[in-house]
């Protein structure tokens, strides 16, 4: 088979030679990819290939089209959103992601973003470099406040573990009910509500067709007026024009938020850029030394499992 890399890992080349090297001593062809490539060398790796290495770059039905052998597709990601899907599915091409590598990384960014926003932590290290002062920002602690949990998979729960020992009182909205969560203190609640009595909402949902937009402006508007909200999951889970306005006009609080309706660089545009009390990070949640090393071995072993005719983590 001859497995081909279109992204980097994140990792260095002599670890992605140690991964690539079982699979080369059983016959197999590996291209390595330590460097982004541009669309046309994408497309010409993608011509001889019978399995695909990505991460969380876009991978659109024209490099599918291109690869007239691929037969399946190792995402290093959790989330597969960025995948021509259909493309997929027409062509019976198997799609397997790297579930769990960033659970720990992506929910302790979302405590911090919690923190961040309560301590205004970005907004008073440009106060200290001007030579100023914590004048006109109000401080509150996380203690004690309830954080609502939408969505209670691996990464709603573990944020659900963080927060326990500040004392937050734990509120969950999912599909469907998890009882360890509910063993963690999470007391699931209809939507509405979660969104109407947490001092926080922190969102944790794959981004699909039930979840797109689901942070609408009618459940923004509905959140307390000192609630913060935090997205560590797809930008395109929240109205982002609702959510600005709510900031602007001081309807809630503040807003941490790690993802974006694109990838980062951001464009100009983008309104939340501008929002009042918006705390942001280009899309790191999942990007430690830890979780990149956790992600190079899910993506190897499900390309190994794969030829084993056991596939492992698919997705389609």
């Amino acid at each position: 088979m001859n497995i081909v890399m279109l992204e980097p890992l994140g990792v260095s080349e002599d670890l992605l030679r140690k991964k690539a090297a079982p699979l080369e001593r059983a016959g197999h062809t590996v291209t390595l990819c330590t460097e982004k490539l541009t669309e046309e060398e994408k497309l010409r790796r993608a011509a001889e290939a019978d399995v695909f290495i990505i991460a969380n770059g876009r991978l659109p039905e024209e490099i599918i089209a291109a690869a007239p052998h691929l037969k399946m597709i190792s995402v290093g990601f959790t989330g597969i959103d960025h995948v021509d899907l259909a493309a997929c599915r027409e062509r019976g091409v198997r799609v397997c992601n790297a579930q769990g590598y960033a659970t720990e990384a992506t929910a302790e960014l979302a405590v911090a973003l919690m923190l961040s926003c309560l301590r205004h932590l970005a907004p008073y290290d440009a106060a200290v470099r001007a030579g100023g002062t914590a004048a006109g920002y109000t401080n509150r602690t996380l203690q004690g406040k309830t954080v609502g949990i939408l969505g209670t998979g691996a990464i709603g729960k573990r944020v659900a573990e963080l927060v326990r020992p500040f004392g937050c009182e734990l509120l969950g909205a999912s599909r469907s009910v998890d009882p360890e969560a509910e063993a963690l203190g999470v007391r699931y609640v209809p939507m509405e509500e979660l969104f109407r009595q947490s001092d926080i909402v922190t969102v944790h949902v794959p981004l699909n067709e039930w979840t797109r937009g689901m942070v609408s402006r009618e459940r923004i508007d509905s959140m307390k007026k000192n609630a913060v909200l935090i997205n560590c999951a797809r930008g395109g889970v929240v109205d982002r024009e609702a959510l600005a306005d709510a900031l602007n006009e001081g309807r809630i609080a503040a807003a941490g938020l790690d993802v974006f309706y694109s990838e980062p660089p951001i464009p100009s545009d983008e309104p939340l850029l501008t929002a009042k009390n918006a705390a942001l990070t280009p899309h790191t949640g999942f990007l430690t030394e830890e979780a990149m090393a956790a992600r190079l071995d899910i993506v190897f072993e499900n390309v190994t499992a794969w030829l084993a005719g056991a596939p492992v983590n698919v997705k389609l």
